[in-house]
């Protein structure tokens, strides 16, 4: 009886100990030195299945990167866990995806997409979490201070522009969204514009989500003129849907002054240039509407960031490759994704530099409020957010990467018009 008990005894011990090990060895990441890191959780929302601009590669290029950094190790040890939300491009949809990041305890917002700026900073800013790497789609991104923008945003873009078009267009017609983030384009095409004393753009406002935009084609191409005269789209997802409006337009004279006759080409209304930013027109739609044959073909662009081909998007790529290669949401050449990938990388970086058991969201914004220094390999300057590293333009005081690159279509790729950054920071500041 003696030797049952103590075989019994030995055999609960061994089972305890065996379910106590399975216990604290569930979570544990490959890599990892230990189970003692509590997981990190984050949020990254985007619109998805929307008549206006759908983002639905941002959320799924942060999924793709959890599972790339918690088979390294995770964030420091520390189990990366990524929550998504539709914010459906409503201000009530971005206000729900907030809360909910209250709720599930996030650390922070991450690489994510939402116009409606205002509806989602209070929730974050009353609990604290800082919004990491949004898209630059809202004013509120450049004044929170809970926001650390990781691109110049639309500001950046538009001002960048105004100086890519000053170079070759003589009139410039601006077809833009009929809003309120829309009503401020404008002003900053035009400080780019006037960078080589030119004249300010045509306004054309337009509704985001029509279905066609016949009426407001015909204008930018009769405003813009027919000698060195360029239209500019910046519709987010329905510039595309613009310019084929404007491809559709019949060819002739467009207004009393222009008669088709007198260009010597039998009536035929010469080429206008096109032109638009990188989020309105990107590798991915010129690929859709017929890569070298599409009508995008000799456009000039603006991006925030280097050509998709450039070799600093590697890393990227390759995380792309091996752990979102069946999603077709995940294109390396959209700059959601772009942007989401530059995101986490701060989030990594800071979570690195805590090195800590417990990460928070005011460990975070503490540290990068602190002056964190983030290498992002060559996709931007070096990203600090200390005061005097902020661009303090009116509107967008929390601008610290002032820097576009000016690309144009040949052969259906986006390519690189000159090389490296443009420095667009004394365009921004002199904006009305």
């Amino acid at each position: 009886m003696t030797g049952r008990r103590l075989t019994s005894l030995l055999a609960y011990v061994t089972t305890a100990a065996t379910g106590a090990s399975l216990l604290t060895g569930c979570g544990v990441l490959p890599g990892a030195t230990g189970g003692s890191r509590e997981p990190v959780t984050v949020m990254t929302w985007a619109p998805d299945q929307t008549r206006a601009t759908n983002m639905p590669g941002m959320p799924a290029m942060a999924q793709a990167y959890a599972r790339w950094v918690n088979s390294q190790g995770g964030l420091d040890g520390h189990e990366l866990r990524v929550i998504t939300c539709n914010e459906q491009n409503t201000s009530a949809g971005a206000a729900d995806c907030a809360r909910r990041a209250v709720r599930e305890n996030a650390v922070a917002v991450v690489g994510s997409y939402s116009q409606n700026g205002r509806a989602f900073m209070a929730p974050l800013e009353a609990a604290g979490i800082p919004y990491i790497g949004g898209y630059g789609i809202s004013e509120d991104e450049f004044t929170s201070p809970l926001s650390y923008p990781v691109n110049g945003g639309q500001a950046s873009l538009i001002a960048g522009h105004g100086m890519q078009l000053a170079e070759s267009c003589r009139k410039v017609s601006l077809v833009r969204p009929d809003t309120i983030a829309g009503d401020k384009l404008p002003g900053l095409l035009n400080s780019g514009l006037r960078k080589a004393s030119h004249r300010s753009a045509i306004d054309i406002p337009a509704l985001e989500d029509a279905a066609e935009y016949s009426q407001q084609a015909d204008r930018a191409r009769t405003k813009a003129g027919r000698e060195d005269g360029c239209v500019t789209a910046v519709l987010g997802e329905r510039t595309q849907t613009f310019f084929d409006s404007f491809r559709r337009l019949p060819t002739g004279a467009t207004d009393g002054d222009a008669k088709g006759e007198e260009d010597g080409k039998d009536g035929k209304e010469p080429a206008v240039r096109i032109s638009s930013v990188l989020g309105s027109v990107g590798q991915p739609v010129i690929d859709r509407t017929g890569g070298a044959h599409s009508p995008f073909e000799g456009a000039y662009v603006t991006g925030w960031y280097p050509e998709a081909a450039d070799k600093s998007w590697a890393p990227m790529r390759k995380v792309i490759q091996e752990h979102a290669f069946a999603d077709n949401r995940v294109d390396p050449a959209d700059a959601g994704v772009q942007t989401t990938w530059i995101a986490y990388t701060v989030l990594k970086e800071v979570v690195e530099g805590l090195d800590q058991d417990t990460i928070t969201a005011a460990k975070i914004s503490h540290a990068l409020d602190r002056g964190a220094r983030i290498d992002t390999g060559g996709l931007t300057p070096t990203l600090r957010w200390k005061y005097e590293d902020l661009l303090g333009a009116p509107g967008f005081p929390r601008i610290v990467n002032h820097e576009v690159t000016f690309q144009v279509v040949r052969q259906g790729r986006l390519v690189a018009q000159k090389p490296g950054f443009v420095d667009v920071g004394e365009t921004v500041l002199s904006a009305p």
